[in-house]
């Protein structure tokens, strides 16, 4: 049997519209208060409340539609009471959507706070939602970049305690130097003018190392606090390998090392002048000190996709393969072909070199070649250089 149909004027139709209306807007008013109380609550109770909001409005409007609609009181009983049906639907599968996501939030928060105990986040092994997926993922990379911090901070901190170790050896020695030639000369031991001369120069030689040493403590203090001011300048790379092939030609002499030089006149480079060219006497230094008698330290400087590349190489005999990761380490001094002699610092040139080069937006890396190592270093040019440019070079036997 079909319902009869009760015909609605346009101005009951209106009058159940603005009805509805007003039903909806109080259901919410009310449901967005409810949802402010349970903010702190759990997300099935705030999806129940969602429910509830959208339940009772349903009801409220179909309620007034079928009263003006539907003539028998039986078919409106039978409509609300699908409506009722649907909306417990609705209750039921808003709390079963809540209590999932709770469980897996739960799940989540597990794993998070095991953190603590294992000291790395393994994420649940369950099927997550997108967003809690999502945030698993976060979590997971944020742990895995906070222990690669800590790996660093444990490595910078054996760094520093096998610094200090070195420079405690290192300035015990010249210090008990410099105090049995003081103590000899005070009392008197040593009147000879040759021998008082000897002693006044090892002094001297052995103040002059302190020096240095502590040179490069404080420059590599500076570097390793952020504090290192760079002044810039355009440079030409053919006068910084020029200078330091100068400042280093003294001690090849002393050595016996054969040392060349190159660099493509005019390649200009926007750096400060005294703190690379540090870095790159470091690294000539260093050079020498490891090459033996009648080896060779070659300089060179030119231009390679784009960049200013220096390279220094040597004759050392190359380092270990397994070592090669912590040439740049504080303190480090080799082993083998580069065992350290009584010239060397407290292993700081090369650490103090990888810092400020890094800190002109450069690049330093070393590699065995040939009959020893080989350091090169790369920096943004100031502009492009002119292929016809002449090349300097300079030898020193």
């Amino acid at each position: 049997m079909t319902a009869a149909l009760a015909p609605i004027a346009p101005s009951d139709l209106f009058h159940v519209s603005e009805w509805v209306a007003s039903i909806a807007v109080v259901t919410c008013l009310i449901g967005v208060f409810a949802l402010r109380l349970l903010a702190g609550r759990s997300i099935a109770a705030m999806l129940t409340m969602i429910a509830a909001v959208t339940v009772v409005t349903s009801l409220a409007g179909v309620g007034a539609i079928t009263h003006l609609m539907l003539a028998n009181s039986g078919d409106r009983a039978v409509m609300l009471e699908l409506l009722g049906i649907a909306g417990l639907a609705g209750f039921a599968v808003a709390l079963l959507v809540g209590r999932k996501i709770s469980k897996a939030s739960r799940v989540l928060l597990g794993a998070v706070k095991e953190v603590g105990e294992t000291g790395y986040y393994e994420p649940p092994n369950v099927t997550l939602s997108a967003e809690l997926a999502g945030l698993s993922d976060g979590l997971t990379a944020a742990h895995q970049r906070l222990a690669q911090a800590r790996e660093r901070e444990r490595a910078l901190e054996a760094s520093r305690r096998e610094l200090v170790a070195w420079v405690s050896h290192d300035l015990r020695t010249p210090l008990a130097g410099l105090r049995a030639m003081a103590e000899a000369l005070e009392d008197g031991i040593v009147r000879d003018y040759e021998t008082v001369s000897t002693y006044h120069t090892q002094m001297r030689r052995e103040a002059d190392r302190l020096t240095t040493m502590i040179d490069d403590l404080f420059e590599l203090s500076r570097i390793h606090a952020g504090a290192l001011r760079l002044s810039r300048r355009l440079v030409g790379l053919d006068d910084l390998v020029a200078e330091a092939l100068a400042s280093t030609e003294p001690l090849a002499r002393v050595k016996g090392v054969q040392l060349q030089g190159s660099a493509v006149r005019g390649l200009p480079v926007l750096v400060d002048a005294d703190e690379f060219g540090r870095a790159l006497r470091n690294l000539v230094t260093n050079a020498i000190r490891h090459t033996p008698s009648e080896g060779i330290v070659q300089v060179q400087g030119e231009v390679e996709r784009g960049m200013a590349r220096v390279s220094v190489a040597d004759a050392c005999g190359g380092i270990a393969p397994d070592a090669l990761p912590r040439v740049f380490d504080v303190a480090f001094r080799g082993e083998t072909a580069r065992t350290p002699g009584g010239d060397n610092g407290a292993g700081l040139g090369l650490s103090i070199a990888r810092g400020i080069v890094e800190a002109h937006a450069g690049q330093i890396a070393v590699r065995n070649a040939g009959p020893g190592c080989l350091f090169v270093i790369r920096l943004p040019l100031a502009h492009a250089p002119r292929p016809e440019q002449p090349v300097y070079a300079r030898q020193q036997g």
